[in-house]
């Protein structure tokens, strides 16, 4: 059974990730990219789907783990009745091949190890040809894959595993490594581990040791940047959503997706935290990747890409893997790539301005960007989507859409505004602008319940209308804005954290039930700073910082009844939630402000 959530630490090259348990088990991973087919699946099934373990053989008494400071480097450290024993992981940041490097290191007494190695690939249904390269080098080999471990220690097989025992006295180091390449190659040359980890510390050192003081909240906030980062496909700028796919947003649940992919949702807060942080080359390969991948017909444009761009992310089920917890199906590929979601758009728009307003370099496309949606939107705007939560049921018109879409035309038109004759472009955007803005305000809008609500005509509430205010839609202190945090305070709040909505309703299509969503949370506590509710928003966001793992690390879901993580890991959008809130807190650069008055 593997581990709960929270009890994973993350490994990165910012091509690919891991995840780590406190046993000391890889029960994830992907080679050589984030959405590759994973070689360890144990997450998603069994230790027989792939998985590699070191760990004590003797009974542990106390496991403690930490990230080396300011790096994606885990040490982990055991200790036994016979000593103490660390464990340090990284993958190599230097390499153009993606690499896991395991040093085992004694600290007192005499710690025996075992290590057990389950190669699979195709997420743990195809099992390797493994040959004994020479002593101390296994090779596993099944269609274009090849894995290559080299070990400081005979290797044993038994039942289709490669296990290792040894020990480690205090001072002693030994080092593991695990490289992927493609299974046409020649086997690669190895490589120093010790020389690896000096170069991939001075890598993340170099990134972290740039990130400004928050005061108290610092340190938090540095992880979540290293965290971003980790979580960037370096080859392209583009920035997953999770490093994971279906880790469920309710235990034994159907609400299971594959979030290893790039989502254009993310990248006006993005963009700002890492702006706002000083990171302007992040900034920038984000920026970039963004006008890649939406070129073409606004009509085609996707609410999310692969690594690269890609616009085929095919959604299919694994049948022959059991699931996280028993929860099924696992699905790879995203079908709601092929939703019309109608904010993407102004979440483009606002991103494209937030890039300007920043100082970024001016990219070529930004015009011709804005030239080609406002006449494909002038008409879309008025149709039924599936909206931010990518409803698997009815399309609605969902108030969080339109308000989107009002700020397309709003953010275009400041950009329009500068443009050379583009008075005329920069008004007609100000009129659509309007347009929506009226009829937002007369149909999204429930009088009897004070509140906007969650589509037009509806009772039902929705934590994106917090997005009311911080677009900069309405401002903070009006009566209909206060009205509807208020309402959702009532309606979707559960130990002090917010639901996405209610999904007993079920307008989404599937069956109801799933966790507080933590970056609504993160809305909720910037909406407060707007509203000049700053102990509420530190209080909240106190709670939030409360729900970190040990290694400072969030996913996209709380279960405020079992106490415990879901969803998928680490999540991207609340590590943004953490930086951009901290800083609206601080008051240094605040995000929310800078966006509601773009």
């Amino acid at each position: 059974m593997a581990s709960r959530i929270e009890d994973y630490a993350l490994l990165g090259n910012c091509r690919t990730a891991a995840l780590v348990s406190k046993e000391g088990a890889i029960d994830w991973l992907c080679f050589p990219r984030f959405d590759a087919p994973a070689c360890f699946a144990a997450l998603l099934g069994t230790p027989e789907n792939g998985r590699w373990q070191i760990a004590p053989t003797a009974s542990v008494r106390r496991v403690t783990r930490q990230y080396l400071d300011g790096t994606m480097i885990l040490e982990t450290t055991f200790t036994t009745d016979e000593g103490e024993a660390k464990l340090i992981d990284f993958m190599p940041s230097t390499f153009r091949h993606s690499s896991v490097v395991r040093i085992v290191v004694g600290v007192k007494g005499r710690v025996t190890f075992n290590m057990d190695l389950v190669m699979r690939f195709d997420y743990g249904r195809t099992v390797p040809w493994v040959e004994r390269h020479d002593p101390l080098t296994l090779t596993a080999v099944a269609g274009p894959d090849m894995l290559v471990l080299r070990t400081p220690t005979p290797i044993k097989a038994r039942a289709m595993h490669s296990t290792a025992r040894f020990s480690v006295d205090a001072g002693e180091r030994k080092s593991f490594t695990l490289m992927h390449q493609p299974s046409h190659e020649p086997v690669g040359e190895g490589f120093d581990a010790e020389a690896s980890l000096a170069k991939t510390r001075y890598f993340w050192h170099e990134f972290s040791s740039r990130c400004p003081d928050v005061g108290p909240m610092s340190a938090l906030v540095k992880r979540s940047l290293i965290t971003l980062k980790a979580l960037t496909y370096l080859p392209t700028g583009g920035i997953v959503a999770a490093a994971t796919t279906s880790l469920p947003e309710q235990i034994g649940g159907q609400r299971n997706w594959d979030y290893r992919y790039c989502w254009l949702r993310d990248a006006t807060m993005t963009l700002l935290a890492f702006m706002n942080m000083g990171y302007f080359e992040e900034a920038s390969a984000w920026r970039d990747w963004l006008t890649r991948s939406v070129a073409g017909r606004p009509d085609q444009m996707q609410i999310m890409y692969g690594l690269a761009g890609e616009r085929q992310l095919h959604e299919y089920e694994l049948p022959w893997l059991c699931g996280y917890e028993g929860s099924q199906p696992v699905r790879i590929g995203n079908a709601a790539a092929t939703q019309t979601q109608l904010d993407v758009f102004g979440e483009v728009a606002d991103a494209m301005a937030q890039a300007i307003k920043g100082h970024l370099p001016r990219h070529p496309r930004i015009e011709a960007i804005a030239e080609v949606i406002v006449p494909f939107l002038e008409k879309a705007w008025r149709e039924p989507d599936e909206g931010i939560w990518e409803i698997r049921a009815a399309q609605r018109h969902f108030t969080h859409s339109k308000v989107m879409s009002w700020v397309a035309f709003d953010r275009i038109a400041h950009v329009a505004g500068a443009m050379e004759n583009g008075q005329e472009f920069a008004s007609n955007c100000r009129r659509i602008a309007d347009e929506i803005h009226e009829e937002v305000c007369r149909r999204g809008f429930n009088v009897e319940m004070n509140s906007f609500v969650q589509s037009y005509d509806s009772t039902l509430l929705d934590a994106s209308l917090l997005q009311i205010p911080l677009t900069g839609f309405l401002p903070p202190d009006d009566p209909r804005v206060v009205g509807t945090v208020a309402a959702i305070e009532k309606r979707l709040m559960r130990d002090g954290l917010l639901l996405r909505y209610e999904t007993e309703h079920g307008i989404d299509g599937l069956p109801p039930g799933e966790g507080t969503f933590l970056v609504c949370s993160f809305w909720l506590a910037d909406a407060y700073v707007l509203l000049g509710r700053d102990d509420d928003a530190r209080e909240l966001f106190g709670h939030l910082a409360g729900l970190c793992n040990d290694v400072g690390l969030l996913a996209e879901q709380y279960d405020p009844l079992h106490k415990r993580m879901l969803g998928n890991f680490p999540q991207a959008f609340s590590h943004v939630g953490i930086i951009n809130t901290a800083l609206n807190l601080h008051r240094v650069q605040a995000p929310a402000q800078e966006r509601a008055h773009a």
